[in-house]
């Protein structure tokens, strides 16, 4: 859901309530779950459109968060039991999706994410209070920062709840790369028996299948799902508890034991208490390996979007060994012309991806004595880029992938009318001979294997057999024959 500016001033002219904070008074819209300093961060950080509530799983993590807290914080004895049932319902209803629209803070904001935490603070109490029959705005019974945000900080909420939401999310593009692999491999089995040229420095190599070629695809993909799964388990450690540097301050002990357990119950994740609770507090490091996960699949997303960008160029003035579903017309002046619109966007996808692994980077290091300002542009990227890379996978399997389909007399020409024939010949032939045929045939434009059966080096159907069993799983067990091979040793 994104909020733009005409909606926000819509928003400015509604009937408002007026509320106070430190500062002074604030006018916030009268029907409002937010309050006044998610009022001040809307027209504070108005740099980006990207919102809180663009990220549902962000949402989602806070009200997980609160709830984590509630629990450890009624079990301590701070937050008495009456007022329990409606700020648990309210942080549910945050969890379920139900408020996202009361979330309208930028992503990008400066206090290093302290508008996130507040955005949820106050949906949540005013949520409570309206769930009570209490007015909006007014905090007698459901108080944002004494209430909802007991024994925390933003120091420990919101990199916690980000955590979360990083994990959540990268669940959603693990399964997305595990289908386009399948898509892959399934296309590897369809495509088994036929044989094409393999190519090295985009120069004709050797032989193989075009099988194995989109199985190899399917094959990295599936590495990249394992790697990405090792990298956000280092999310799991968190430093709830915390508070604002790591010391603790304002949390009793037993709400520090309580609330992390609470919070693995209520996510389902099997989150962990950090070692160094200080040292936790500014790390981002889990951040830094997570982008780097997601910038190593992008770079390959691009690799096997440009294979098939070349596999299938043409198509009668190029490569052309594949098919690609056609998705629209590709020229305003030339008729017919398809272009490969879904590798091209999935390649431009990934150049995002490796540009915001950089701005991570660069967020990551800025971190400053006990704590990292830099945070919700961190979060922003890597987010961003889980959902950029999971729609991506999705294109490419459902737009493009599952619909290729193989053109199998012009993988068998390009082959045949290549050199790399001789490479397969050579064992039978002689290394000599071949490559004395292979000279000739570039220089002649012959075919490789039309001159193989003209030397009568090599039947046709003999040939036809080597072309056909290129690419298998195990070598060939060649036997040269005594007379070509004491040929080839003359020339």
């Amino acid at each position: 859901m994104v909020i733009d500016g005409e909606t926000l001033a819509r928003a400015s002219e509604a009937p408002c309530r007026s509320e106070c904070d430190s500062l002074g008074e604030v006018a916030v819209p009268a029907d409002a779950l937010y309050g006044a300093q998610t009022r001040r961060a809307v027209e504070n950080f108005d740099l980006s459109a990207q919102r809180l509530c663009d990220f549902p799983a962000l949402v989602a993590a806070l009200g997980m968060v609160k709830l984590a807290a509630l629990r450890a914080n009624v079990a301590s004895g701070i937050i008495p039991e009456t007022i329990e049932a409606p700020i648990q319902a309210a942080c549910l209803e945050v969890m379920s999706g139900q408020l996202d629209h009361a979330f309208p803070v930028a992503m990008l904001q400066g206090g290093a994410g302290t508008s996130t935490n507040m955005n949820a603070n106050e949906v949540i109490a005013n949520r409570a209070a309206q769930l009570i029959g209490a007015e909006l705005g007014q905090y007698r019974v459901v108080h944002p920062n004494d209430h909802v945000n007991a024994s925390q900080s933003t120091n420990d909420v919101y990199p916690t709840a980000a955590r979360i939401a990083v994990i959540k999310s990268a669940a959603n593009l693990e399964a997305a790369l595990s289908s386009l692999s399948e898509a892959f491999l399934a296309k590897g089995r369809a495509f088994s028996g036929i044989p094409k040229l393999a190519r090295t420095q985009l120069q004709d190599a050797v032989p193989m299948t075009l099988g194995r070629e989109f199985t190899a695809f399917g094959v990295t993909l599936a590495e990249d799902v394992a790697r990405l799964r090792e990298a956000t388990t280092l999310l799991l450690e968190v430093n709830l508890g915390g508070t604002a540097v790591g010391t603790g301050v304002n949390a009793p002990a037993a709400y520090a034991e309580a609330v992390i357990p609470a919070l693995a119950g209520i996510s389902g994740l099997p989150l962990i208490r950090a070692a160094d609770l200080v040292e936790a507090s500014w790390d981002l490091g889990a951040f830094v390996t997570v982008s780097g996960a997601l910038k190593r699949t992008a770079v390959k997303l691009s690799k096997i979007s440009n294979d098939l960008r070349l596999l299938s160029s043409g198509p009668a003035g190029g490569i052309g060994e594949i098919r690609l579903p056609a998705r629209q017309p590709g020229s305003s002046i030339m008729p017919g012309k398809i272009n490969p619109v879904i590798p091209e966007v999935v390649t431009q996808a990934a150049y995002q991806v490796i540009g915001a692994d950089v701005a991570v980077t660069m967020a990551v290091e800025a971190g400053q004595l006990q704590l990292n300002a830099m945070e919700p542009v961190v979060v922003l990227n890597v987010l961003q880029s889980i959902d950029l890379l999971t729609r991506a996978a999705r294109a490419l399997d459902r737009r493009c992938v599952q619909g290729i389909e193989a053109v199998p007399e012009r993988c068998l020409r390009n082959l045949t009318d290549s050199t790399a024939v001789a490479t397969l010949a050579a064992p039978l032939i002689g290394y000599n001979r071949a490559a004395v045929l292979a000279k000739r045939s570039l220089a002649t434009g012959v075919s490789m294997s039309r001159l193989i059966v003209e030397e009568g080096l090599l039947g046709e159907d003999a040939l036809r057999a080597l072309l056909t069993q290129a690419g298998a799983e195990a070598p060939i067990p060649f036997r040269p024959l005594a007379s070509l091979a004491e040929a080839s040793e003359g020339d």
